[in-house]
């Protein structure tokens, strides 16, 4: 796949994954959801964020990595005090990662 067709194909896949994003978003101001669904909503980003961030910080090359001196473990738990801490996400995100960064520097 070359040129003309091959910028078709990401144009033609954007879109599609543009809709499949959108229209359940238009849908859905449509209807009045109960307020116990509407409450349940709330939490979805946290649990998609902890599904994705969880497995990364326990497992090293699909392998339980728990012990003590696991770099990803140690700065999850210093972007943990930090968010709990300061509640600024830009602070998290950037303690977690330069500790993380110093340790893997430090060969752990």
């Amino acid at each position: 796949m070359k040129g003309p067709l091959l910028w078709g194909v990401i144009l033609g896949l954007g879109l599609i994954a543009f809709a499949l994003r959108y229209y359940p978003i238009v849908l859905l101001e449509r209807f009045h959801l109960p307020p116990v669904l509407q409450q349940a909503l709330r939490y979805v980003p946290a649990a998609t964020l902890a599904g994705l961030v969880l497995p990364a910080l326990l497992t090293h090359e699909g392998h339980w990595a728990l012990h003590p001196l696991n770099p990803r473990l140690i700065a999850g738990g210093v972007a943990i005090f930090l968010a709990w801490r300061f509640k600024n996400v830009l602070l998290t995100l950037l303690g977690g990662m330069a500790t993380l960064w110093v340790l893997q520097g430090l060969g752990l």
